[in-house]
């Protein structure tokens, strides 16, 4: 942490910048009047009391499990492939391996799926080791996350067809199946799972139909198949006796998947539909529309809602509340966001923190950093502590803004003062080093991020790879390329595209031919969007610069004597693209995996 501090002020001293030095100087000051002044005292406070010294505490990400770390270090050796190989070098460590050790590497190495998987069959194999269901499912959950599906089903079957291992088989194991189906788009095979699962009698004694289908329907929603779950609910309504009405939950599953997915008139029938069952809706039910229509930026209506609800005498509280609150910030009615926290107050329950949270996002976004800090002071004053989600609402206006040293200094009031920071903490400082061209940084934050516990995702991986191109050390970026694949993480198709081009570009063929070999040899989309196909075939970075002043130099020309305009539209905005390359890309990759908390 030390070093990382040092190289970064050294990487400031190296690289001056008058406006982020006093924005630095503003931040490091303890002057109560500095701005913007971002709390993280009373957490200080909390470490310094004597409950922190209580022998039995332990802080989040310190993981006290014997031999975690040999095993992590062997992993992290990219001579050694999953397989064979790797199960050798495991057994050579002589580590007895528990259900906890085991676990504690799925939990750590939560990216790295094709590695798990061979830890997984090293384990198994000895003695002392007797699996647990939670740690069956951790398995299941990182082979389905590879898009190994195929190995998946054969342990279940495996475990089915053994003697007592069918204990193991539960249905949150087929639970795991349906989401990650979803999650990939496999509609039919979501459907297939939930239908064996329904069929599989253990299962069934441990879990209704009924949970199973709500489960199978709130994936498809999730992941945007809402029409898909719909259809699949009818058919299954054909098939079963005609009195039989859905579940308030069903209709609560479908009306949040309609609102998703855009679709305003289907999720308004749909709660017409209800009615007319005579399903009575719950609070949650009421949540679900509110939060629809104020997703629709429709808050008028949300409010309208509301007040339907008050009228009924049903409680009112935060999921009700924070929507409206959320879409009043959004819309940018801060003031009137404030005004329906005081309501809330009145409330029994009170705003929680996702109340506190989302007026902290919408300050940020309106660039209000005292308002952002003064809702978290208020926050830590009614006895709220401030999670990582909190201060990642300032990360991202430091990121959008560009102030690099405002967000790293941030960062290291958070480590001094006891915060764990979350995956997308590291996301969004790694997002500002790499736009800000800091490698050595990036690759130091990288570092503790692993060391914190936290493996290096699609996200991140991209993030670096595409810093290295960008650089120019196109050997180093294969690497990267290579161990990602390695570790069962299937890079996007644009960025073998950076590489090959890059590789190739620069005479190095060989290279270029294993580049293509492994992506090959993986499932992808060769299909490249239109905002990156510009970046992605064009000149890399130096030749780019040469391009544009010969472009420079040829609008000259044109504008010296160009009457027609249509020859001056051909000439312009083309390398606009090129210039907002990643940052599109990292909005790609933020679209598809921002909601998945609780898959990842």
């Amino acid at each position: 942490m030390n070093s990382l501090f040092t190289s970064f002020r050294r990487s400031l001293l190296l690289n001056p910048n008058p406006h982020h030095q006093f924005l630095l100087h503003r931040f490091l000051s303890s002057s109560p009047r500095s701005f913007p002044p971002i709390p993280v005292e009373p957490l200080i406070q909390r470490l310094q009391s004597p409950a922190a010294h209580d022998s039995t505490f332990t802080p989040p990400h310190q993981i006290t499990v014997p031999d975690l770390s040999t095993i992590s270090n062997l992993l992290e050796n990219t001579n050694l492939a999953p397989g064979s190989s790797l199960e050798s070098a495991l057994d050579e460590t002589g580590i007895e391996p528990s259900v906890e050790l085991v676990q504690a590497l799925f939990d750590r190495l939560s990216s790295s799926p094709m590695l798990l998987h061979s830890v997984y069959k090293w384990a198994e194999t000895k003695p002392g080791l007797t699996l647990s269901p939670s740690l069956f499912d951790s398995v299941i959950n990182s082979l389905c996350k590879a898009r190994e599906f195929e190995i998946a089903w054969s342990l279940i079957f495996d475990r089915v067809r053994s003697d007592g291992g069918s204990n193991l088989v539960s249905a949150d194991t087929f639970i795991v199946l349906i989401r990650r189906y979803a999650r990939a788009g496999m509609v039919q095979q979501a459907i297939r799972a939930f239908e064996f699962a329904k069929s599989y009698d253990p299962v069934c004694k441990s879990a209704s139909e009924l949970k199973l289908l709500e489960v199978l329907l709130d994936a498809l929603c999730k992941e945007g198949h809402v029409r898909d779950a719909s259809m699949y609910l009818e058919r299954r309504r054909g098939m079963m006796d005609s009195n039989w009405v859905p579940s308030v939950r069903i209709f609560n599953i479908l009306l949040n998947g309609w609102f998703r997915s855009r679709k305003l008139k289907q999720a308004e029938k749909l709660w017409e539909d209800m009615k007319a069952m005579n399903v009575k809706p719950t609070v949650v039910t009421y949540g679900t529309l509110i939060d629809g229509y104020c997703r629709m930026r429709r808050v008028e209506i949300a409010m309208e809602v509301l007040e339907e609800m008050k009228m009924a005498e049903m409680e009112l509280n935060f999921m009700v509340f924070n929507p409206i609150i959320d879409g009043l910030g959004e819309a940018g009615r801060l003031q009137e966001a404030l005004g329906m926290m005081e309501r809330f107050f009145v409330c029994e329950s009170g705003p929680t923190i996702v109340t506190y949270n989302s007026l902290v996002k919408n300050f940020c976004k309106a660039g209000d950093l005292p308002g952002a800090s003064k809702i978290l002071k208020m926050m830590m004053a009614r006895g709220v502590d401030p999670t990582p989600t909190t201060y990642n609402h300032f990360f991202k206006y430091f990121s959008k803004h560009n102030m690099t040293e405002a967000g790293m200094n941030l960062y290291f009031k958070l480590i001094e003062a006891g915060h764990s920071p979350d995956r997308l903490t590291y996301h969004l400082i790694l997002k500002m080093l790499c736009e800000d061209g800091k490698l050595s940084l990036a690759m130091q934050v990288n570092k503790e991020m692993k060391n914190r516990g936290i493996d290096p995702d699609l996200l991140t991986t991209t993030m670096l790879i595409h810093l290295l191109c960008r650089l120019d050390m196109w050997e180093e970026a294969f690497e990267e390329f290579e161990n990602a694949v390695r570790r069962g993480i299937i890079p996007q198709y644009i960025t073998f595209k950076m590489i090959d081009n890059g590789l190739r570009l620069k005479g190095m063929t060989d290279m270029a031919k294993r580049l293509s070999s492994l992506m090959s040899s993986l499932p992808h989309s060769k299909k490249l969007p239109n905002t990156y196909r510009e970046a992605v075939d064009g000149p890399p970075d130096k030749d780019r610069r040469k391009s544009i002043l010969h472009r420079a130099e040829a609008m000259s020309d044109v504008l010296k004597g160009c009457r027609n305009p249509r020859k001056l539209v051909k000439m312009r905005g083309s390398h606009k693209k090129a210039v907002h390359d990643d940052e599109n890309l990292i909005d790609d990759l933020n679209e598809q995996h921002g909601d998945a908390k609780g898959f990842e």
